[in-house]
């Protein structure tokens, strides 16, 4: 199974304190990920070698495990799990298709502006969802950014 690597950034108006805090905190968190699936969410303390779990509503999700994290810098997961009805599943296709990649969240700051580069492993059959998807995600992290709450 071929996985790829894409990668996408965008400039933000905002501190890298701020926009870490609308990536992590669980209430801008929600927020920004509803353009993956509405009503996900994130259970973790997001410190490096913890489990996080990345839930949807109906039970389902990933497992992972934060590798890195240099709060303002630098975050990276490794994806080694799914949830299945709220259960953590370790073998199987579906497993088999998001195992071993990752997903790395770099901030860098220059002269006000903050650049926030993302690089996502992706199984060949979501390029095009994740394209399209990320895109609207990263606008979402922007706003929320940029804006005085």
């Amino acid at each position: 199974m071929k996985k790829w690597m894409l990668k996408w950034s965008i400039d933000i108006a905002a501190t890298p304190e701020k926009i870490w805090d609308v990536l992590l905190a669980d209430k801008t968190y929600r927020v920004w990920t509803s353009v993956f699936h509405p009503g996900s969410y994130a259970e973790t303390d997001w410190k490096e070698g913890s489990k996080a779990l990345f839930k949807t509503p109906e039970g389902g999700g990933m497992i992972s495990k934060v590798v890195r994290h240099n709060p303002g810098k630098i975050i990276v997961l490794e994806h080694y799990g799914v949830l299945k009805n709220g259960e953590e599943v370790f073998e199987g296709e579906t497993v088999e298709k998001w195992a071993g990649t990752t997903e790395t969240y770099r901030l860098e700051s220059k002269n006000g502006i903050s650049t926030l580069f993302i690089e996502q492993g992706i199984e060949e059959s979501y390029i095009d969802w994740f394209k399209t998807t990320w895109e609207k995600a990263l606008q979402k992290v922007k706003e929320l950014s940029e804006s005085e709450n």
